[in-house]
């Protein structure tokens, strides 16, 4: 489902950038519907930590994903404010928390690779794959496995 273009050298896929501790991620450009700033986030008691809380989002009530939480990362120190990315999963709306947007890229749908065996295991299990850029390795995030969220009811059972 990412948006794909022909171009002379085959199919490209273009993916939203974002930062999350230091790291580059891309989500396919098909699966993220806006980038907001999020205001007002009300913390839902009981909720894992990796639910930062939820807001109110034009009419919508949006669920929001700290992904450095869900990375395992600590809490950033520089005092920033944090970004968000929205995206949707069976209907339901989501916004997951990173720590700076960047720019769309189009890459060659055949330069992704697997996961390398040494990616770190926490990103291992929500990417679907990396493209080497130059000089960085940008994680390419899949959002159904990011959205595959564990309530602590659920992980007792």
């Amino acid at each position: 489902m990412t948006k794909k273009t022909q171009s002379g050298e085959g199919a490209m896929v273009e993916y939203v950038t974002a930062m999350i501790g230091g790291q580059l991620f891309g989500l396919p450009i098909s699966r993220v519907q806006d980038v907001f700033m999020p205001e007002r986030v009300t913390r839902v008691p009981l909720s894992s930590r990796e639910i930062a809380g939820v807001l109110n989002l034009r009419g919508r009530i949006v669920t929001v994903v700290d992904m450095r939480a869900r990375l395992g990362l600590p809490k950033p120190e520089d005092g920033k404010i944090p970004m968000a990315v929205g995206v949707d999963l069976r209907g339901e709306s989501y916004g997951l928390l990173i720590d700076q947007i960047g720019e769309v890229l189009r890459l060659a749908e055949d330069g992704m690779e697997e996961n390398p065996v040494n990616l770190d295991p926490r990103m291992a299990k929500l990417a679907g794959g990396v493209h080497r850029l130059d000089g960085q390795l940008m994680v390419v995030l899949d959002v159904d496995r990011v959205l595959e969220l564990k309530t602590e009811v659920q992980m007792a059972a």
